[in-house]
């Protein structure tokens, strides 16, 4: 596995990747984990009946040991609707039945899936983690404050979690050129 994976930046490339998933699991593994920016280890153990007929989502965080909320957006929600299984069912569920899918697999499915869609170079690898990083860098786009995604990562500083999202500085400049007084 690559030592460092980046966020896809571009929408056009998230899209192409998605794609190339089969749909079902795989296509709600790369969402889901790009919605609710999880780690692995607190994504692969999603049971249906977390996420059927809800709205949002509270869990304890593995690493951190945390205490996160999630609310779904109407994507997620989409989604959430198409689940089929007991409430006890792995939302990600191994092949081999009753287990929850390895973090060994989940990382083949995301990379084989960005080599199909011919962006797995150009991001420069990609993993599980590359979800997580998508998800910040999206809130980043969408205008969401640093300090507010550090704290939503449970990050300890800005910079740790500018530098964790793959801000460069071009894009920084660029920030400050839009600003029009």
């Amino acid at each position: 596995m690559a030592n460092e994976v980046f966020p896809i930046k571009s929408k056009r490339d998230y899209n192409k990747f998605i794609k190339a998933l089969k749909p079902g699991r795989d296509q709600w593994l790369a969402q889901l984990g790009t919605a609710f920016g999880l780690r692995i280890s607190d994504l692969r153990l999603l049971k249906i009946g977390q996420l059927r007929g809800q709205k949002s989502i509270t869990l304890w965080e593995k690493k951190r040991k945390k205490k996160r909320v999630i609310t779904f957006s109407s994507s997620v929600l989409k989604i959430v609707s198409q689940l089929e299984g007991d409430d006890d069912d792995y939302v990600f569920a191994s092949r081999k039945g009753g287990e929850p899918i390895s973090r060994v697999q989940a990382y083949r499915i995301l990379s084989d899936a960005a080599k199909r869609a011919g962006i797995y170079d150009k991001i420069g690898g990609i993993g599980t983690h590359t979800l997580r990083k998508t998800f910040g860098y999206r809130l980043y786009q969408s205008g969401v404050p640093l300090s507010r995604i550090m704290v939503i990562l449970n990050h300890s500083s800005e910079r740790d979690t500018a530098k964790y999202i793959g801000i460069t500085a071009e894009e920084i400049s660029e920030a400050y050129e839009s600003i029009e007084v």
